[in-house]
Formats: C-alpha cells, sequence, structure tokens
C-alpha cells in the first residue's frame, strides 16, 4: 500500500472509534517491518498502535470493521490490566521526554 492508503485505513479506524464516543488515548506509527511469516504471499506490513478507552459493545463493530477492510491482513485487541496501563504510561511519558 502507499502511505496515502495506510493513511485512509488507520483514519476509518479511528473515526469508527470517534463515532463510538472512544477516548483515543495514544497512536502511534510503528512503520514499515518484516512480518514473522508470509501472510497472503506478503513479507512486510505498516504497523500501527492505537490505545483507547471503548464501551465493550463498540469493541465487536471494530473488529467486523478490521475483518472487512481487506488492506488490513492482521489486528489485535487486547484489554489491558493496571499494569499495563501504568507500563504504556510511561512508556509514553519516556518517548515525551526523548523527543524533548
Amino acid at each position: 500500500l502507499s502511505e496515502d492508503q495506510t493513511k485512509e485505513a488507520v483514519s476509518k479506524v479511528t473515526d469508527y472509534l470517534k463515532k463510538n464516543k472512544s477516548e483515543i488515548i495514544n497512536h502511534e506509527t510503528w512503520g514499515l517491518k518484516k512480518l514473522a511469516y508470509p501472510i497472503k504471499n506478503k513479507k512486510s506490513g505498516f504497523y500501527y498502535l492505537i490505545e483507547h478507552k471503548t464501551k465493550p459493545e463498540a469493541i465487536d463493530g471494530l473488529e467486523i470493521e478490521f475483518k472487512r477492510d481487506e488492506r488490513v491482513v492482521r489486528f489485535l485487541t487486547v484489554k489491558q490490566d493496571k499494569y499495563a496501563l501504568a507500563y504504556s504510561q510511561q512508556r509514553r511519558d519516556k518517548l515525551t521526554e526523548s523527543k524533548n
């Protein structure tokens, strides 16, 4: 995919989250990375991380959107516990400090 197409795919996801009154906490572009194994004859893919708070009902719809979008090869939805939330916040703070 081109950079514009990947941005469009990500904006589709963020628009869905905003439509469902979700709070987007963090959005990171991890860039083009090599896949651990070929998927649909592709050896690399663009990785994105979107941390958000949303209602559980919205997750099912979000996963359906991922499955319908042929540009999305794989996705992973994870519920973080309180330790993972604290770690994520520390990681974001460290990234912010290193940029400044």
